[in-house]
């Protein structure tokens, strides 16, 4: 990166930085973005990114610093679990109990406990992945199986629309569902992850805790070079 392009990622990232409010993660959505784009975020100060496909994320981390939180936060496949449960720090979008026995499995051989949000279905679109909210409530209500896991929070993923108030509805479905397993899953059950770029306003209306932005801080991806 020249430093032009250095100044511009700094721009992009303080204007995003400057509209959230204390106490809200933000991940930087880092998926197909260059080691060398990383780490000038990384190099500003930013902590915590987001990745979508394990063999990315694989070869990635190993390149970059140490002390990153690496967030997994697109459809995790259970063959995939292997490339990143050594070290990856949260698991967003855990939909379903084959994924939670995997995930578990792997902590195990790995020595460590793995913190993961469940993700739940709000949107329109049936081709969003995601529990029930009456199966994330179900789950709340029996016994803890899975030993090596610690839910954290529950992620969604909003109705990819214009329509702002159906957005900020879908996002306070699951503010609901989230208040409503308070106590279910101990003291740590803190995380509430929903959120882009395009509905940032609308997801903090709804009491998200942690946002996962890309585009807004990275920019727009060059494909001109495909």
């Amino acid at each position: 990166m020249d430093a032009a392009a250095r100044t511009a990622l700094a721009e992009r990232y303080h204007s995003v930085r400057s509209r959230i409010p204390p106490g809200v993660t933000l991940v930087a959505v880092s998926k197909t973005r260059s080691v060398e784009e990383i780490k000038a975020l990384y190099d500003l100060g930013h902590r915590a990114f987001g990745e979508n496909y394990p063999q990315e994320l694989r070869e990635k981390q190993p390149m970059l610093p140490a002390d990153i939180e690496w967030h997994f936060i697109g459809h995790l496949q259970t063959n995939k679990v292997k490339y990143i449960a050594p070290f990856v720090h949260l698991v967003h979008g855990v939909d379903s109990i084959k994924l939670l026995d995997e995930l578990d499995r792997r902590a195990a051989q790995h020595g460590r406990t793995q913190d993961v949000l469940l993700q739940v279905h709000i949107a329109a679109e049936e081709t969003k992945h995601g529990f029930g909210a009456d199966e994330v409530l179900a789950l709340g209500a029996a016994p803890w199986s899975w030993k090596n896991l610690v839910v954290r929070g529950l992620m969604g993923m909003a109705s990819n629309t214009s329509d702002h108030a159906q957005v900020l509805h879908e996002f306070e479905v699951l503010r609901g569902v989230f208040d409503q397993l308070a106590g279910s899953f101990g003291p740590r059950f803190d995380t509430l992850s929903m959120g882009m770029s395009a509905d940032v306003k609308e997801a903090l209306a709804a009491g998200s805790t942690l946002l996962r932005v890309g585009t807004a801080i990275f920019g727009e991806r060059d494909y001109s070079a495909a």
